[in-house]
């Protein structure tokens, strides 16, 4: 008990105070900047997979107004950034797989939308390329579109407010790794 209460003083602290936090290696800042936005890091987690549970990326979640409810990340209006810092090399092929099945859970409920966005998450897929240790993919999230960069590529634009709300569902909705939705929530 004493442990847990020693971690969480220490995570209200880097949390309050600004200053970055390393988690498996990678060092996480405690703000981040879109345009002319200045967003607050909301949380951090690892993607694990497999039964195993093999580490593949640390995701850092940026908002403009910390929550622990995804419905109001989801649903708010101001942007939002991720950073996924892969700590094992992943093929392009997973990576297409996974997202293939995260947006799959993500929309499942809603087979007309999924079927909408189809060409647009083609298109996400098809910028995929394989990931080696210390690379990274950001992904910045606007209301009517989604901006990402993956290390050494040019930033790609995909627009449509439903594609990138989708996009940013698939850490919560029917998440894949329960673990890294509750430390992207802060939870």
């Amino acid at each position: 008990m004493r442990k847990v209460i020693i971690t969480l003083l220490v995570l209200l602290f880097t949390f309050s105070s600004g200053f970055a936090m390393t988690v498996a290696g990678v060092t996480i800042p405690a703000i981040s900047q879109v345009g002319n936005e200045k967003l607050v890091l909301n949380g951090v987690g690892i993607r694990k997979a497999t039964w195993f549970k093999v580490k593949v990326y640390v995701g850092a979640l940026y908002v403009a107004e910390r929550s622990n409810n995804a419905d109001s990340i989801l649903k708010s209006g101001s942007a939002k950034f991720l950073t996924m810092q892969f700590v094992r090399d992943v093929s392009a092929q997973k990576l297409r797989n996974g997202w293939s099945e995260a947006f799959g859970n993500a929309l499942r409920d809603d087979g007309p939308l999924k079927k909408q966005l189809q060409p647009k998450i083609e298109q996400f897929n098809s910028h995929m390329p394989d990931i080696k240790d210390g690379e990274r993919i950001e992904l910045t999230f606007h209301s009517d579109r989604v901006e990402f960069v993956i290390t050494k590529q040019k930033p790609v634009v995909i627009k449509g407010k439903h594609f990138s709300r989708a996009l940013l569902s698939v850490w919560f909705i029917n998440a894949l790794d329960e673990g890294l939705r509750d430390g992207l929530l802060g939870k």
